[in-house]
């Protein structure tokens, strides 16, 4: 029977064998594909992506090789373009669910359409009369202006600061009444498109409740 003052001696040995035995190791491959285990972690396998082992050799992490400032930038567009993926799923959602919840039929929802559209229409005939209006002024005003010009007079500076408000009033007139005429042909494209999802979703709607019954 061994003493206590060599059995505690032995217990200590053992104890730093298994502490040394048992510890994680690294395990990597360099750029020709060959494998190597290693206690520390070498520059190259930080590089080009390790594994750590336990004892029993059973991976514990991975860790991927560094990526390219190339690789990076083209992680970070798809990053980007999946978050606008996302993005224009959550707003394409909470407009079928405004569009539904909006209309109980599709009577309803061409109703408020045609609605639009005369508010439209309306909105460019005034504006055309507004320009017919202005156009007018400007003619007389011209009018006026040749007449003293005839005389061999000078036309007065009031007059031909009047004559050049009324002219930038008659462009902006026209540029008005033409984005109100491309407002509504987009609008009615829109409408079009509108229409074309709602009958789409009230599909789907029916369908799953055709699925159910």
């Amino acid at each position: 029977m061994l003493r206590p003052s060599v059995v505690f001696p032995l217990l200590l040995l053992v104890g730093c064998g298994t502490a040394v035995a048992d510890h994680n190791r690294y395990k990597w491959r360099d750029a020709q594909g060959n494998l190597h285990y290693s206690d520390s972690l070498p520059a190259e396998a930080a590089r080009m992506g390790y594994e750590v082992v336990n004892s029993h050799g059973i991976v514990i992490k991975r860790v991927d090789r560094a990526k390219t400032k190339e690789e990076l930038a083209q992680a970070k567009l798809l990053a980007e373009r999946r978050k606008a993926e996302r993005e224009a799923a959550e707003i394409q959602a909470r407009t079928d669910a405004q569009l539904l919840a909006g209309y109980a039929s599709e009577a309803d929802l061409t109703r408020s359409q045609r609605l639009k559209t005369e508010m439209l229409d309306q909105q460019i005939n005034a504006a055309r009369i507004s320009l017919r209006n202005q156009e007018q002024t400007l003619a007389d005003l011209l009018g006026r202006a040749a007449e003293v010009e005839r005389s061999g007079q000078a036309l007065p500076p009031a007059k031909a600061e009047e004559l050049a408000t009324i002219r930038k009033q008659v462009d902006e007139q026209r540029q008005l009444v033409e984005r109100r005429v491309n407002e509504r042909a987009y609008a009615e494209e829109q409408f079009e498109k509108e229409l074309a999802r709602y009958r789409e979703l009230k599909a789907k709607q029916q369908a799953a409740r055709d699925a159910d019954g």
